[in-house]
């Protein structure tokens, strides 16, 4: 049951995000070139609601939806790995014209060529899995 509720917030989110043209490349496009705020706004809307319901979470001790509390490990600090990545993460971004989210958004939407996108993304994630020991964090 716990799988069909995540699967409809998935299909939920996924709409959304087609809806709103999050999931379109000309709309990041747009972005990346600073030619319109549509997709600054979305981002920036997350963002502030992220910050707003992290310190809710962290203010409130709130459950989750197996009763137990919620607690949020602080970060480490450093600014080398979050730049680094960061801008791997961007370029990423720019050259697939879609971040984790829109990427199966695009192929649920019948963009089937993204499918080599995702297929990249999980060899990449698997490659850092087997080799982030070795790697300076």
């Amino acid at each position: 049951m716990k799988a069909l509720s995540y699967l409809g917030i998935g299909v939920v989110f996924g709409i959304t995000m087609f809806k709103s043209e999050a999931a379109s490349w000309f709309r990041i496009y747009e972005m990346f070139r600073f030619d319109a705020f549509h997709m600054y706004g979305i981002i920036g809307a997350a963002l502030a609601l992220g910050i707003l319901m992290t310190q809710w979470i962290k203010r409130k001790n709130v459950k989750s939806i197996n009763g137990d509390y919620i607690h949020i490990e602080p970060k480490e600090k450093g600014v080398k790995r979050y730049l680094f990545g960061g801008i791997i993460f961007g370029l990423g971004w720019a050259l697939a014209g879609a971040c984790p989210g829109p990427m199966f958004t695009l192929l649920g939407a019948g963009f089937y060529g993204i499918g080599i996108v995702i297929l990249g993304a999980l060899v990449g994630t698997y490659l850092y899995g087997i080799s982030k020991d070795k790697l300076p964090h």
